[in-house]
Protein backbone atom coordinates (compact mmCIF):
# COMPACT_ATOMS: atom_id res chain seq x y z
CA UNK A 1 0.00 0.00 0.00
CA UNK A 2 2.78 2.51 0.72
CA UNK A 3 4.94 1.55 -2.56
CA UNK A 4 1.65 2.36 -4.69
CA UNK A 5 0.96 5.82 -2.70
CA UNK A 6 4.87 6.52 -2.81
CA UNK A 7 4.65 5.74 -6.72
CA UNK A 8 1.14 7.74 -7.34
CA UNK A 9 2.81 10.67 -5.54
CA UNK A 10 5.95 9.82 -7.05
CA UNK A 11 8.07 10.60 -3.84
CA UNK A 12 9.66 8.60 -1.46
CA UNK A 13 7.67 8.28 2.17
CA UNK A 14 9.92 5.85 4.00
CA UNK A 15 13.23 5.13 3.99
CA UNK A 16 14.01 1.25 3.99
CA UNK A 17 17.68 -0.26 5.24
CA UNK A 18 18.77 -2.70 7.83
CA UNK A 19 18.20 -0.70 10.99
CA UNK A 20 14.69 -0.12 10.21
CA UNK A 21 12.09 1.87 8.33
CA UNK A 22 11.63 5.57 9.07
CA UNK A 23 9.87 8.53 7.52
CA UNK A 24 11.45 10.71 4.60
CA UNK A 25 11.39 14.35 5.01
CA UNK A 26 8.65 13.90 2.52
CA UNK A 27 6.78 11.94 4.41
CA UNK A 28 7.26 13.87 7.80
CA UNK A 29 5.91 16.49 5.93
CA UNK A 30 3.34 14.68 4.56
CA UNK A 31 2.41 12.77 7.75
CA UNK A 32 0.02 14.73 9.28
CA UNK A 33 -2.16 15.42 6.32
CA UNK A 34 -2.69 11.69 5.92
CA UNK A 35 -3.75 11.22 9.60
CA UNK A 36 -6.50 14.35 8.33
CA UNK A 37 -7.32 12.35 5.24
CA UNK A 38 -7.67 8.89 7.49
CA UNK A 39 -9.97 10.82 10.09
CA UNK A 40 -11.93 12.36 7.19
CA UNK A 41 -12.61 9.29 5.88
CA UNK A 42 -14.11 7.54 9.30
CA UNK A 43 -16.21 10.62 9.28
CA UNK A 44 -17.29 10.14 6.28
CA UNK A 45 -18.39 6.61 7.12
CA UNK A 46 -20.21 7.71 10.15
CA UNK A 47 -21.88 10.03 8.12
CA UNK A 48 -23.00 7.37 5.97
CA UNK A 49 -24.15 5.69 9.48
CA UNK A 50 -25.95 8.75 9.97
CA UNK A 51 -27.91 8.49 7.12
CA UNK A 52 -29.10 5.00 7.92
CA UNK A 53 -29.79 5.62 11.26
CA UNK A 54 -27.83 5.07 14.35
CA UNK A 55 -27.11 1.34 14.89
CA UNK A 56 -23.66 1.02 15.40
CA UNK A 57 -20.62 3.66 15.74
CA UNK A 58 -17.60 4.38 17.79
CA UNK A 59 -16.87 7.14 20.07
CA UNK A 60 -13.71 8.26 20.68
CA UNK A 61 -13.12 9.98 24.34
CA UNK A 62 -9.99 11.91 25.40
CA UNK A 63 -10.28 11.26 29.45
CA UNK A 64 -8.70 11.39 32.53
CA UNK A 65 -9.07 9.31 35.56
CA UNK A 66 -11.71 10.57 37.62
CA UNK A 67 -13.86 11.58 34.74
CA UNK A 68 -12.81 7.46 33.62
CA UNK A 69 -14.26 6.75 37.18
CA UNK A 70 -16.82 8.51 37.98
CA UNK A 71 -18.23 9.54 34.98
CA UNK A 72 -18.26 7.80 32.06
CA UNK A 73 -19.64 4.54 33.42
CA UNK A 74 -23.08 5.44 34.63
CA UNK A 75 -23.37 7.39 30.75
CA UNK A 76 -22.24 4.46 28.53
CA UNK A 77 -24.39 1.83 30.73
CA UNK A 78 -27.60 4.39 30.05
CA UNK A 79 -26.23 5.11 26.88
CA UNK A 80 -26.29 1.54 25.42
CA UNK A 81 -30.00 0.68 26.40
CA UNK A 82 -30.44 3.13 23.52
CA UNK A 83 -27.81 2.14 21.22
CA UNK A 84 -26.62 -0.94 22.56
CA UNK A 85 -23.92 -1.76 19.56
CA UNK A 86 -22.00 1.53 19.65
CA UNK A 87 -18.23 1.26 20.93
CA UNK A 88 -16.54 2.91 23.04
CA UNK A 89 -12.87 3.73 22.66
CA UNK A 90 -11.12 5.43 25.46
CA UNK A 91 -7.67 7.30 25.74
CA UNK A 92 -6.68 8.30 28.87
CA UNK A 93 -4.33 11.30 29.21
CA UNK A 94 -3.88 14.58 30.34
CA UNK A 95 -4.55 18.36 29.68
CA UNK A 96 -1.78 18.37 26.94
CA UNK A 97 -2.50 14.83 25.13
CA UNK A 98 -6.03 15.23 25.30
CA UNK A 99 -6.10 18.02 22.65
CA UNK A 100 -3.39 16.84 20.53
CA UNK A 101 -5.13 13.26 20.32
CA UNK A 102 -8.31 15.48 19.56
CA UNK A 103 -6.42 17.43 16.49
CA UNK A 104 -5.09 14.07 14.97
CA UNK A 105 -8.33 12.52 14.98
CA UNK A 106 -7.65 10.04 17.65
CA UNK A 107 -10.12 11.09 19.76
CA UNK A 108 -13.78 13.09 19.01
CA UNK A 109 -14.04 14.98 22.17
CA UNK A 110 -12.41 15.05 25.14
CA UNK A 111 -12.09 16.03 28.94
CA UNK A 112 -9.82 19.18 30.43
CA UNK A 113 -9.37 21.91 32.32
CA UNK A 114 -10.25 24.63 30.10
CA UNK A 115 -7.64 27.09 31.79
CA UNK A 116 -4.70 24.20 30.16
CA UNK A 117 -5.95 25.13 26.29
CA UNK A 118 -4.77 27.85 24.57
CA UNK A 119 -6.34 30.98 23.57
CA UNK A 120 -7.68 30.10 20.30
CA UNK A 121 -9.20 26.48 21.04
CA UNK A 122 -12.77 26.52 22.24
CA UNK A 123 -13.94 24.40 25.17
CA UNK A 124 -17.57 24.24 26.90
CA UNK A 125 -17.19 24.44 30.04
CA UNK A 126 -19.29 21.60 32.20
CA UNK A 127 -18.54 22.10 35.80
CA UNK A 128 -15.83 22.92 38.83
CA UNK A 129 -15.41 20.66 41.81
CA UNK A 130 -12.87 21.00 45.02
CA UNK A 131 -9.43 20.17 45.70
CA UNK A 132 -8.67 17.99 48.84
CA UNK A 133 -5.40 17.31 51.05
CA UNK A 134 -4.96 13.89 51.18
CA UNK A 135 -1.93 12.60 53.44
CA UNK A 136 -0.84 9.49 55.35
CA UNK A 137 -3.24 8.42 58.59
CA UNK A 138 -0.61 8.81 61.41
CA UNK A 139 0.82 12.09 59.83
CA UNK A 140 1.39 15.03 62.42
CA UNK A 141 -1.40 17.22 60.20
CA UNK A 142 -4.00 14.19 60.36
CA UNK A 143 -5.88 15.79 63.57
CA UNK A 144 -6.21 18.84 61.96
CA UNK A 145 -9.90 20.12 60.61
CA UNK A 146 -8.17 21.26 57.42
CA UNK A 147 -4.80 22.33 56.03
CA UNK A 148 -3.59 25.95 54.30
CA UNK A 149 -0.88 25.64 51.77
CA UNK A 150 1.75 27.15 54.50
CA UNK A 151 0.95 23.37 56.04
CA UNK A 152 1.74 21.65 52.83
CA UNK A 153 4.78 23.76 51.79
CA UNK A 154 7.36 21.97 53.66
CA UNK A 155 6.11 18.47 53.72
CA UNK A 156 7.06 15.76 51.33
CA UNK A 157 4.79 16.48 47.93
CA UNK A 158 3.47 14.11 46.11
CA UNK A 159 2.56 15.93 42.53
CA UNK A 160 -0.14 14.67 40.13
CA UNK A 161 1.36 15.37 36.58
CA UNK A 162 -1.67 16.85 34.24
CA UNK A 163 0.41 17.93 31.81
CA UNK A 164 0.10 21.52 30.61
CA UNK A 165 -1.37 22.94 33.77
CA UNK A 166 -1.38 22.08 37.52
CA UNK A 167 -4.25 23.19 39.83
CA UNK A 168 -1.90 22.49 42.69
CA UNK A 169 0.86 23.91 41.22
CA UNK A 170 -0.82 27.28 40.46
CA UNK A 171 -2.33 27.68 43.72
CA UNK A 172 0.93 27.34 45.15
CA UNK A 173 2.15 29.94 43.27
CA UNK A 174 -0.58 32.51 43.73
CA UNK A 175 0.11 32.25 47.05
CA UNK A 176 3.90 32.57 46.68
CA UNK A 177 4.87 29.31 47.92
CA UNK A 178 6.99 26.42 46.46
CA UNK A 179 6.40 23.05 47.11
CA UNK A 180 8.81 20.10 48.28
CA UNK A 181 7.75 18.24 45.38
CA UNK A 182 9.72 14.72 46.18
CA UNK A 183 7.40 12.55 43.01
CA UNK A 184 5.76 13.09 40.00
CA UNK A 185 2.63 10.47 39.24
CA UNK A 186 0.04 10.29 36.22
CA UNK A 187 -2.03 8.57 37.86
CA UNK A 188 -4.47 9.54 40.50
CA UNK A 189 -4.72 5.85 42.16
CA UNK A 190 -0.66 5.37 42.16
CA UNK A 191 -0.19 8.32 44.29
CA UNK A 192 -3.02 7.75 46.72
CA UNK A 193 -0.90 4.36 47.47
CA UNK A 194 2.27 6.30 47.74
CA UNK A 195 0.55 8.37 50.46
CA UNK A 196 -0.81 5.50 52.61
CA UNK A 197 2.54 4.28 52.33
CA UNK A 198 3.92 7.61 53.90
CA UNK A 199 6.08 8.53 51.40
CA UNK A 200 4.51 12.37 51.70
CA UNK A 201 0.86 14.69 51.08
CA UNK A 202 -0.75 15.04 47.87
CA UNK A 203 -3.61 17.43 46.57
CA UNK A 204 -6.27 15.79 44.33
CA UNK A 205 -9.55 16.50 42.98
CA UNK A 206 -12.21 15.46 45.40
CA UNK A 207 -14.19 13.21 42.83
CA UNK A 208 -11.24 10.81 42.44
CA UNK A 209 -11.89 10.42 46.78
CA UNK A 210 -15.71 9.59 46.29
CA UNK A 211 -14.63 5.75 45.99
CA UNK A 212 -11.44 4.92 47.27
CA UNK A 213 -10.18 1.98 50.16
CA UNK A 214 -7.05 3.57 50.43
CA UNK A 215 -6.15 4.37 54.68
CA UNK A 216 -5.61 7.63 54.15
CA UNK A 217 -6.77 10.79 55.54
CA UNK A 218 -8.57 13.46 53.46
CA UNK A 219 -9.06 16.98 54.40
CA UNK A 220 -10.60 19.89 53.24
CA UNK A 221 -7.89 23.21 51.86
CA UNK A 222 -8.38 26.65 53.64
CA UNK A 223 -9.04 29.01 51.31
CA UNK A 224 -10.13 26.41 49.13
CA UNK A 225 -8.83 25.31 45.40
CA UNK A 226 -11.26 24.66 42.83
CA UNK A 227 -10.50 22.60 39.21
CA UNK A 228 -12.29 23.51 36.27
CA UNK A 229 -14.04 20.80 33.53
CA UNK A 230 -14.86 21.75 30.27
CA UNK A 231 -15.36 19.55 27.02
CA UNK A 232 -13.25 20.24 24.14
CA UNK A 233 -14.10 18.35 21.09
CA UNK A 234 -13.56 18.20 16.77
CA UNK A 235 -15.31 20.31 14.58
CA UNK A 236 -19.39 20.04 14.61
CA UNK A 237 -19.02 18.92 11.09
CA UNK A 238 -16.16 16.51 11.92
CA UNK A 239 -17.64 14.67 14.81
CA UNK A 240 -18.65 11.16 14.02
CA UNK A 241 -22.51 10.69 14.58
CA UNK A 242 -22.07 8.04 17.38
CA UNK A 243 -20.28 11.06 19.52
CA UNK A 244 -22.52 13.74 18.65
CA UNK A 245 -25.38 11.70 20.22
CA UNK A 246 -23.16 10.72 22.91
CA UNK A 247 -22.31 14.23 23.26
CA UNK A 248 -25.84 15.18 23.59
CA UNK A 249 -26.90 12.49 25.75
CA UNK A 250 -23.85 13.64 28.83
CA UNK A 251 -25.09 17.28 28.46
CA UNK A 252 -28.80 16.16 28.98
CA UNK A 253 -27.47 14.28 32.29
CA UNK A 254 -24.63 17.06 33.17
CA UNK A 255 -26.39 18.16 36.22
CA UNK A 256 -26.63 14.99 38.03
CA UNK A 257 -22.83 14.00 37.59
CA UNK A 258 -20.71 14.34 40.58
Amino acid sequence: MISSLENELSIKLLSRSRYGVHLTMEGERLFPSIQKSVAQYASMKEIVKEIKGLETGIVRIGTISSISCHWLPPLIKEFWESYPNVQFEMHQGDYTSIPEWIRTGQADFGFVNPDALAPHVKCEFLKEGELRAVLPKDHPLSNKTSLTLEDIEKEPFLLLEEGSLSEPLEAFRNAGLTPNIRLRVHDDYSILSMVESGLGISILPELVLRKTNYNVTILPLDPVIKRKIGLVMKETDTLPIASKYFIDFLMDHIDVLP
